[in-house]
């Protein structure tokens, strides 16, 4: 009799036959056979097709009673659809606001089996497991913030789940990855090696990297199943919107300080053999200066540019002008400098949210955001993804980088529908002739 058993992170087959099935290795220290645990599905259906009988030890499709009350959209249920298609496998690309979690929800509730829903932060996980207790009857588990508590439904982080996956691989029927770009990261990727469960499920706003790493999410999840972009849903289940671009003019100072440097960064440049048309060649830049004053030079002359171009004083000018005009509104205001951020707190006497600010403190921010009593917060890069942040109807984008999946989950944070179906609006400002008009047509 063949057996199969989860092992570390593997699929150990037990066997005297002779198995040939791709991806499966023979092992000679239990003389069977060995596979990443990511095979399993792919293991079994094989031995089925052949008419093999086997011993099935993993109990990955152990009923679960679940039942929701939500009313699914009809792009949500189309897009639940697609991914029952394609045999309970693949990404599911929303923008923010559009209901990934309820989508996610009712995925489970299709399968009604042990499920594994992998988050990046401790704030999305304590999001998840709040949605999901209220909805579902049964106790919600806890990896991360702690915590190492195991149920039939389990909110794992993503570091908690790298380093329990290889234990608790064979425990679970369905994993939803949350944010599942995440899964580009080296490191990450072992997460689904590492799971036996056959559904899988990944949620994003944008799916596509430019480094590419989305094609092995792909073979480790599934392929992108459905998609829907913002314009697909603004007016119907997401706010109208408007993008505005403002150009600010840097001072007289400011424009000779960022002309000295960018001279200094793109002279290197011409000699360097780099075209800073990939993020490789930025590291290579940062390993370079080690050891090579000349690459030293560039590389702080491109930081003193940087910092010039987006923390100008005609932004904080045109950010006053911008408050004043919408004080009756809420307006969460983006900046991609945390020395930028302390500096518009003082002047307007904001609330401000960088990765210095502890967890207890941003969650009163935001609470106090939510009801009402601050109208404006300002943050730099730490509410992009990952945190449950109230509804917003301006967004002010002074600095950020040229990353599409930025820009769409900064305007996904103002994007919820409006009561009154009022319009929302994203700024973005822009200093001229600098290379941030380029940094701003990118992510564009």
């Amino acid at each position: 009799m063949t057996t199969l058993r989860f092992e570390d992170g593997t699929i150990h087959l037990a066997t005297d036959l002779d198995i040939s099935i791709p991806g499966v290795e023979a092992d000679p220290r239990s003389g069977g056979y060995r596979a990443p645990a990511m095979r399993y599905a792919a293991i079994r259906d094989e031995l089925e097709r052949r008419g093999t009988e086997f011993e099935d030890t993993l109990a990955l499709d152990a009923p679960l009673s679940l039942s929701t009350t939500y009313d699914l959209r009809d792009y949500q249920r189309a897009a639940l659809d697609a991914w029952l298609d394609a045999g309970g496998r693949g990404v599911v690309e929303l923008p923010t606001g559009a209901g990934k979690t309820v989508l996610a929800v009712a995925a489970m509730v299709a399968r009604s089996v042990p499920t594994l829903v992998v988050v990046p932060t401790i704030d999305l996980q304590d999001q998840w497991i709040r949605e999901l207790e209220t909805e579902f009857d049964v106790p919600v588990g806890r990896f991360g913030g702690g915590e190492q508590t195991q149920e039939a439904i389990t909110v794992s982080t993503y570091d908690s789940a790298y380093l329990r996956a290889d234990d608790v691989g064979g425990d679970f029927g369905l994993v939803v990855f949350d944010e599942v770009h995440h899964l580009g990261g080296e490191g990450y990727q072992d997460i689904p090696r590492f799971l036996a469960a056959p559904a899988r499920l990944g949620l994003t706003a944008t799916f596509e990297r430019p480094d590419g790493a989305h094609e092995r999410v792909e073979e480790l999840v599934g392929p992108r199943v459905y998609r829907l972009d913002v314009d697909d849903l603004a007016g119907d289940h997401l706010a109208d919107y408007e993008v505005r671009r403002i150009e600010v003019e840097l001072t007289a100072a400011e424009r000779e300080t960022y002309d000295e440097a960018q001279e200094t960064f793109v002279n290197y440049l011409r000699t360097s053999g780099l075209s800073m048309q990939s993020g490789s060649d930025y590291q290579k830049l940062v390993m370079r200066s080690g050891n090579d004053p000349r690459a030293r030079a560039a590389l702080l002359a491109k930081q003193r540019a940087r910092d010039v171009m987006m923390n100008s004083e005609a932004k904080v000018d045109k950010l006053a002008r911008l408050l004043a005009r919408h004080r009756e509104d809420r307006v969460i205001v983006f900046t991609a400098s945390t020395d930028l951020v302390y500096r518009i707190s003082r002047r307007f006497l904001v609330p401000p949210i960088t990765n210095e600010t502890g967890t207890k403190e941003r969650r009163e921010i935001l609470d106090r955001f939510r009801d009402g009593t601050y109208d404006t917060v300002v943050a730099a890069n730490v509410l992009d993804e990952g945190v449950d942040v109230p509804d917003a109807n301006v967004g002010i984008l002074l600095s950020g980088s040229g990353s599409e999946r930025e820009f769409t989950q900064r305007l996904g944070r103002i994007l919820r529908p409006k009561a009154d179906g009022a319009t929302a609006t994203l700024y973005e400002l822009v200093s001229v002739e600098t290379a941030e008009e380029r940094v701003a047509a990118r992510r564009r």
